[in-house]
């Protein structure tokens, strides 16, 4: 199934049962395995490949070359694919160009992936990771901005502060957890 307003372009291939939402943008050479379900408004850059697993849901961007895996432990002559991890992309993440994520790890809302970083853990909402593997680099806005040591974004001027269960968006009124 593909939503309406949705670009594929040139040598992709999209196989059976995937999922893709209205409004996306399919790169250039980019594969989605059987299984997949991609959300609305997402933009996956060239040369992705997106393997049985794989959710993103809505508003993620996968940079170009960006690599996704399904299993831990692959050998091209053991047959494995009932020990197949999901992988969660989770509303309005940005994976960089060249990073690598490996299968069985959510990656939260509003995360930031730095370019070249390979992903081993889950990430949480709001978290920018680098590196190899990827550790916490700075905490960012919903509008991909790093907010400042006092948990605001200088550009949009969202503000957030920490909770026990991560960092969470303040409004005039009220706390919404993101």
């Amino acid at each position: 199934m593909i939503g309406e307003g949705t670009r594929i372009w040139a040598w992709s291939h999209i196989m059976e049962e995937v999922v893709i939402g209205e409004n996306c943008n399919i790169g250039e050479h980019v594969f989605v395995e059987k299984g997949v379900r991609i959300g609305n408004r997402v933009k996956v850059k060239n040369n992705v490949a997106l393997y049985t697993g794989v959710v993103c849901e809505d508003d993620v961007f996968l940079g170009p070359n960006c690599v996704f895996t399904h299993i831990k432990n692959p050998r091209s002559f053991i047959e494995r694919k009932q020990e197949f991890k999901n992988t969660i992309i989770k509303k309005g993440a940005t994976i960089g160009a060249n990073a690598t994520v490996v299968c069985g790890n959510e990656i939260g809302e509003y995360a930031f992936i730095g370019a070249g970083s390979v992903v081993t853990a889950n990430v949480q909402a709001h978290v920018m990771v680098v590196g190899n593997p990827a550790k916490f680099y700075a905490y960012v806005c919903q509008c991909g901005e790093k907010l400042n040591e006092n948990l605001q974004c200088d550009i949009c001027k969202k503000e957030y502060e920490r909770s026990k269960e991560g960092i969470i968006r303040r409004t005039d009124t009220k706390y919404v957890k993101m």
